[in-house]
């Protein structure tokens, strides 16, 4: 399956070095699980050009294109490859005049998030739930010194590993397969972003304190997440499904989310911004053909689900672990 000794011997030499006591064996055993179409998506994967010279841009959009001629039908194999990774759920990406249309407009909510955080250059990073990447190329293209992503799907693994390879390579930025609960505590990062993530969380402050423990002193959480309207004593816990999605557990008001943040430890919390989810920023394309947005919400009533509950409000809160 997928070798990751490379990782290994980076990190062996930097502040991440304790990881070494327990991601090895972990991974050791991802690898021997079964992963669905894993097989398949790694033959797209080996097929992507490794040698093309290329122009990146990482700071304004996630942009790869050719810096001279390729040789003809090289960018729509390029293009079929990419396709037979879908469905593509974060993004957009530019890749050698292809555009990968994904179901959310992450870069809309990159544009929110970077005018409130600290700069991340020369700082550590994780990005918690990290999807195909797209936000990790957007963290490095600010000058991150070192970024980390971890998410358990296998799928989004390979869209990072498709263009990773056709941006060829880089020692910077890597994709672990694993959940927060399974790291230890690293006390390491200088920036932890976890975006779309805590209301999947069956605990939601055992989450929090997750995140915590992966921080430097003086490091900062940025934390983006669904919120309902409310006080500092509003939670919203669904029956069943919300927006049609089974696994999602609690969704506090962003008052309630600072009270939370603040229980655990951290301190000078933040409400930086807060806004519905619209139907330009989450929609289906020929990249995710599934349903989306405007197939779970009420279609006589858009401000509620098909369920009867507000429609989707995310919130951005910053804050410091003082630890």
């Amino acid at each position: 399956m997928f070798d990751f000794s490379t990782f290994y011997q980076i990190i062996a030499k930097n502040r991440l070095s304790s990881w070494l006591n327990v991601l090895p064996a972990q991974l050791a055993e991802w690898n021997t699980l079964p992963h669905g179409d894993m097989n398949k998506w790694l033959k797209a994967v080996r097929k992507m050009p490794t040698d093309l010279p290329v122009d990146v841009d990482i700071k304004d959009s996630v942009t790869i294109k050719a810096s001279e001629p390729l040789e003809p039908g090289m960018e729509s194999k390029i293009a079929s490859l990419l396709k037979f990774l879908c469905p593509w759920r974060k993004g957009p990406y530019f890749i050698h005049g292809t555009h990968v249309d994904t179901e959310w407009r992450s870069d809309w909510k990159w544009d929110r998030v970077l005018p409130h955080i600290s700069p991340l250059k020369d700082r550590y990073v994780l990005d918690v739930g990290c999807g195909s990447g797209y936000h990790m190329w957007r963290m490095l293209g600010e000058g991150a010194k070192f970024v980390v992503g971890i998410d358990p799907v296998p799928l989004f693994l390979c869209q990072f590993h498709a263009v990773k390879t056709l941006m060829g390579g880089n020692d910077n930025i890597h994709f672990i397969p694993s959940g927060i609960e399974k790291l230890p505590e690293l006390k390491a990062f200088d920036t932890v972003f976890s975006m779309g993530v805590l209301y999947h969380r069956k605990s939601p402050l055992d989450h929090l304190t997750q995140l915590k423990s992966q921080l430097r002193k003086g490091g900062e959480l940025v934390l983006e997440t669904l919120v309902v309207d409310g006080d500092e004593n509003t939670v919203l816990v669904p029956v069943g499904r919300y927006a049609q999605m089974r696994n999602v557990y609690f969704f506090p008001s962003s008052a309630a989310l600072k009270v939370w943040l603040e229980n655990v430890g951290f301190e000078d919390v933040r409400i930086v911004d807060e806004g519905y989810t619209t139907v330009e920023e989450q929609r289906s394309t020929e990249w995710m053909t599934n349903e989306s947005l405007s197939d779970f919400l009420d279609p006589n009533d858009p401000t509620k689900t098909a369920e009867g509950y507000p429609a989707p409000k995310r919130a951005v809160l910053i804050a410091v672990n003082p630890d």
